[in-house]
C-alpha cells in the first residue's frame, strides 16, 4: 500500500511540474479582455502595457486623469535594437493602436525614450489608419491592421510629422 502511494504520489508531482512547463503562449491573458477599459483604472492600463513591445524596457507609466483630454505617458529605457529609429516608431504604432483600440477615453500617448520623445493622438491614428479602432474587437484583425499599415513603409512617415 506504501509503494502505491509513493507511485501515486510521484506521477501527481511530475503531472503537476509537467503542466507548468507547458503554459508558455497560453499563459497570456486575451488582451481583448481589456476592451472598454478606462484611463482611471491602473490596473487594466498596467496589465495592457506589460503584454506590449518592449514592456521590459517600460521603466515608468504615468496617467492624466485629472483633466480632459485624457493620457498616458510611458517612459522607456534604453532598447537594444540594430536599427532603433525604426524599432521606436514601431513600438509607438503597435503600442498606441492596442492602447487607443483597447481604452475608451485615452486622448492622447506620449513615448518617452532616453534620446528621443513621440506624442500621438487618438485621432491623428485612427486618420492614419483610416480605421475607427474602437471597432475591433479582437486581437487578430488588429495585429493585421497593424502589420498591414507597417508594411507600407511610406505610410509610417506621415504619422510622425
Amino acid at each position: 500500500m506504501k509503494r502505491i502511494t509513493v507511485y501515486f504520489i510521484s506521477l501527481l508531482l511530475l503531472m503537476t511540474f509537467l503542466n507548468g512547463c507547458s503554459q508558455d503562449d497560453d499563459s497570456r491573458t486575451d488582451l481583448f479582455q481589456y476592451k472598454n477599459s478606462y484611463v482611471g483604472d491602473s490596473s487594466a492600463v498596467g496589465n495592457i502595457v506589460k503584454q506590449l513591445a518592449h514592456s521590459e524596457e517600460l521603466n515608468q507609466i504615468s496617467l492624466e486623469t485629472q483633466n480632459e483630454p485624457y493620457g498616458i505617458t510611458l517612459e522607456y529605457k534604453d532598447i537594444d535594437a540594430e536599427r532603433l529609429d525604426d524599432e521606436m516608431q514601431e513600438t509607438v504604432i503597435a503600442n498606441s493602436t492596442f492602447l487607443f483600440a483597447l481604452i475608451k477615453n485615452v486622448d492622447w500617448i506620449i513615448f518617452k525614450f532616453p534620446d528621443q520623445e513621440f506624442s500621438v493622438t487618438k485621432e491623428k491614428v485612427e486618420d492614419w489608419y483610416n480605421t475607427n479602432l474602437d471597432a475591433i474587437d479582437n486581437e487578430q484583425d488588429l495585429k493585421s491592421l497593424i502589420q498591414k499599415q507597417l508594411n507600407a513603409e511610406e505610410s509610417v512617415h506621415p504619422l510622425f510629422s
